[in-house]
């Protein structure tokens, strides 16, 4: 009984291994490219997460918004009291003794805690 011999052809491996990566090659760039965008369909610079971000800024913005504008109203109609054709006498007198730090003898004065005045600069 003698050994079996196994031809060993170099050729025919090279060229059975060139088509199996040839065969391999489109399937392994198509995952990659999935994973790639998948990827960056969440957690890139403009994903899914920071789409959500972006929102939770908007609505924390648009509060923000809704805020000033209330005080700004509120400034409105106490200028508008204090304009030369419609002038509120109470008002006037209001922000003249606070301006000038003045009461009548006849008043009580009840001071109250504030918070500090912003530097008006």
């Amino acid at each position: 009984m003698t050994p079996a011999v196994i031809r060993f052809d170099s050729m025919r491996l090279v060229e059975d291994i060139r088509r199996r990566a040839r065969s391999i090659t489109g399937p392994i760039l198509a995952i990659g490219l999935i994973v790639y965008f998948g990827y960056h369909l969440f957690a890139g610079d403009r994903g899914f997460i920071a789409w959500i971000e972006l929102n939770k800024e908007l609505g924390a913005a648009k509060s923000t918004l809704a805020d000033l504008e209330t005080q700004r109203a509120a400034m409105e109609r106490r200028v508008a009291l204090l304009r030369p054709d419609h002038l509120d006498l109470d008002l006037l007198d209001e922000r003249s003794r606070a301006v000038l730090n003045l009461a009548a003898p006849d008043e009580v004065v009840i001071p109250r805690e504030q918070a500090p005045a912003a530097d008006p600069r």
